[in-house]
């Protein structure tokens, strides 16, 4: 499938366990990008895991610094970008995307997330019993996929292989621009 040449960053944006490293891996191999995990980022810059950095310093201060660690990365290259889970409810990570990235919600389902991440301990703001995991991702679900609509592009994730969703995700990109330059071309000659 030929893709335009992507000159943006490209943002995953969505819940723990949507796919977002797995996927944002593999299309940044296809896209010829370099890949960027912005939990990785978080860890680097707090010299801590996620846990350690949530346990240390609460979720106020661990939000803060994963908003400061957002808007440096949404300054940066090119890149594929997966973001934190909650990253993109902040309102200034949303604007910087707005005007640098192009954002793609991969989208999964209350059973698709459970699966992926019960049991997971590097998930700190999930950890607890399996039941509890399951509440928790409903409230993340209420709270947080109102804000993930406002990403440019939706794509629904499944049980499926990591390269049938990446393959879906370039569709959905080819299909943007597409649509985008059929848009700026009725804008020049109206």
């Amino acid at each position: 499938m030929k893709m335009p040449k992507i000159n943006k960053i490209i943002l995953l944006v969505g819940l723990m366990g949507s796919g977002k490293t797995s996927v944002g891996k593999r299309l940044a191999r296809y896209l010829s990008l370099p890949f960027v995990d912005g939990d990785q980022e978080i860890e680097k810059a707090a010299g801590l895991s996620l846990v350690d950095v949530l346990k240390c310093f609460g979720e106020k201060e661990y939000r803060a610094g994963e908003e400061r660690v957002m808007k440096r990365l949404l300054q940066g290259m090119p890149c594929v970008l997966a973001s934190g889970g909650g990253s993109f409810v902040a309102a200034q990570t949303r604007e910087l995307a707005k005007n640098n990235a192009l954002t793609i919600w991969l989208k999964a389902d209350i059973d698709t997330l459970y699966h992926r991440t019960a049991g997971r301990t590097r998930r700190p703001f999930l950890l607890g019993d399996n039941d509890t995991v399951k509440e928790k991702l409903k409230e993340y679900i209420a709270e947080e996929y109102p804000y993930y609509s406002e990403a440019d592009i939706v794509v629904e994730t499944r049980d499926e292989k990591v390269e049938n969703t990446v393959r879906r995700v370039v569709s959905a990109i080819n299909l943007f621009y597409k649509k985008n330059n059929k848009q700026k071309n009725q804008s020049a000659n109206g």
